[in-house]
């Protein structure tokens, strides 16, 4: 089996790092298209387009997958979950709740999704590490990680991000909402209490819609994969026993 970790926005697959090397199992963390990678000419870097792309990434690993994702990476894996077209052992994913019908972007989203001022945030933000390493350490991103993450950004993601964000107004529910069902694969929704962009109430009514597990980190926020790594990995090797895992 091969555990695989989908990054979210504005990250890359180092965010991953701390968390697997607590776990002693093949996995591999990948790196979106125009995120410390090239943008492939003609990639609208919609959230269909990330899909697309994720299945494709899959598709070439042999065995089983269990996949994780954590943000953006979050919702594309739920989404491939629900399709349903690959070979998927399991699957598992946070901020539950922007799948939820009433889910309402939060103020910097809806900045990236307004023209003109998502332009001038790309301007402004696209390879200045140190404005970027302040900001993820503003929203809660551990400082020690707040400028390593902060070089990655460049301006060919600042591109991508206001692509993929303005691809999903209003919320995503309003595109892949009609899926939202029970996933042949089993899943788990992870809660970080304290996570400012997800909601734990509709966080949990989608887990139920999707048949998932829900394992909360109760002193933990959006980025608990760097702030707790090894009480993350135990949660997902928890689950991963459920399913079959010898761990």
């Amino acid at each position: 089996m091969t555990a695989v970790f989908v990054h979210g926005v504005p990250e890359t697959g180092r965010l991953w790092d701390p968390l697997r090397r607590h776990l002693k199992v093949d996995s591999l963390a990948l790196n979106l298209p125009g995120f410390s990678t090239p943008r492939p000419a003609g990639f609208g870097a919609t959230m269909d387009d990330y899909v697309r792309w994720l299945s494709d990434e899959l598709r070439g690993i042999s065995g089983p997958v269990d996949l994780v994702g954590h943000d953006w990476g979050a919702l594309l894996v739920a989404r491939v979950a629900m399709l349903d077209s690959l070979t998927l052992r399991s699957w598992a994913m946070d901020v539950a709740s922007i799948l939820h019908p009433e889910y309402v972007w939060h103020d910097q989203a809806q900045l990236w999704q307004t023209s003109g001022a998502g332009e001038q945030w790309a301007q402004t933000m696209g390879g200045n590490t140190t404005v970027v390493a302040a900001a993820l350490t503003a929203a809660g991103v551990p400082a020690e990680d707040a400028s390593g993450m902060g070089a990655q950004c460049d301006a060919t993601m600042a591109g991508c991000i206001l692509d993929l964000y303005r691809s999903a107004t209003p919320n995503p529910y309003a595109h892949w909402g009609g899926d939202l069902t029970r996933t042949a694969a089993p899943g788990l929704v992870i809660q970080p209490l304290s996570d400012p962009y997800d909601d734990q109430i509709n966080s949990q009514k989608v887990a139920e819609r999707l048949g998932a597990h829900v394992e909360c980190l109760p002193a933990q926020s959006h980025w608990w994969m760097l702030s707790a790594p090894e009480e993350g990995a135990a949660a997902l090797l928890r689950f991963w026993k459920t399913v079959g895992m010898d761990s």
